[in-house]
């Protein structure tokens, strides 16, 4: 017999058959239910003395049917997210592909999840980007000048606009003192995420590093925006080797390139600050690249960087090619 819950006319009839010295048995035979519906109707809703009565038992059962139900989460789903998060993707990001692979999770029971598991002694935590540590405020340094820069204020407007696929932005990511620096570079509209470890930070370095990355995909290469560093004071042999245009950002507006400065925090999360580049490895590096590649980002509708520029990539070849 499949279990029904009670209504408010056999709560009633329960309570008679009780006046009437009914056993629970023959009140469940009575009602044509399960013994066990009865029994458990008798001890949610009896008082402290031992009594039942029908109305308390109906509005105690209507609170129950509005109480919201703890989410109860397969192993399935729990499997997923530990998988997702082994690749260090964010609690939101595994939420959206969840939803898509039919295992419906909230990015916020995934943070509670993870700190679960940090409070028993697990390591879930350490593939979260930020790891429970919050940010220090920045301090800017004096930058140098840089001949025949031109300003981000004069691009086209179709880069602000994100209109095109092929405009890119540029940085530096410094390791300890000394120990070298990473070239970032990343698509502006793909948020195609490129890095190179380079042994110093001088600006052919940084030029000949920056042509060898864009090269193979020179053909969606028409601007390059950077900050004001004067690793990138060679700007103009950059241009020239990849027939593209240079642009300099505001001093102190790391905003202008915020997609950039975005995408080099994810790469903090496997090459923290104050790191010895010397003992970091270019086969580590390019690893990480493909990792933050093929992260499912929000602002690409939970689409893979990856994906995204190197479909278009293919198309741009092809239509060159026709």
């Amino acid at each position: 017999m499949s279990y029904r819950q009670l209504t408010e006319g056999q709560r009633y009839q329960i309570s008679s058959f009780l006046s009437q010295d009914f056993s629970q048995r023959e009140i469940a035979r009575k009602l044509n239910i399960a013994p066990s519906t009865v029994n458990r109707e008798l001890r949610r809703n009896r008082d402290e003395a031992g009594q039942y009565d029908p109305d308390r038992a109906q509005q105690y059962s209507l609170f129950r049917r509005l109480k919201p139900k703890a989410k109860r989460i397969c192993e399935n789903t729990k499997n997923a997210v530990d998988f997702m998060l082994e690749l260090d993707w964010s609690p939101e990001q595994i939420s959206a592909i969840c939803i898509r692979i039919g295992y419906t999770v909230s990015h916020e029971w995934i943070y509670s999840y993870v700190l679960a598991d940090f409070n028993e002694g697990g390591t879930l935590f350490t593939h979260l980007r930020h790891r429970l540590k919050r940010y220090k405020k920045r301090l800017h340094k004096q930058r140098g000048r840089i001949l025949g820069r031109r300003s981000i204020h004069d691009r086209p407007r179709i880069i602000d606009d994100r209109g095109r696929y092929g405009d890119w932005e540029i940085d530096t990511v410094i390791g300890k003192q000394g120990t070298g620096a990473i070239v970032t570079i990343l698509e502006r509209k793909s948020r195609f995420y490129l890095v190179r470890k380079v042994t110093s930070k001088r600006a052919d370095a940084v030029a000949a590093a920056t042509i060898d990355m864009l090269q193979p995909f020179k053909a969606l290469v028409h601007s390059i925006t950077a900050d004001n560093g004067l690793e990138f004071a060679d700007h103009k042999r950059i241009a020239r080797e990849l027939d593209t245009d240079v642009y300099f950002a505001d001093p102190y507006a790391s905003y202008q390139r915020g997609a950039n400065e975005n995408a080099n925090g994810l790469l903090r999360q496997y090459i923290p600050k104050g790191t010895d580049l010397r003992t970091v490895t270019q086969a580590l590096i390019a690893k990480v690249q493909v990792r933050l590649n093929l992260r499912p980002r929000k602002i690409l509708g939970f689409i893979q960087p990856d994906v995204i520029f190197k479909e278009q990539l293919r198309q741009n070849m092809s239509g060159c090619c026709s």
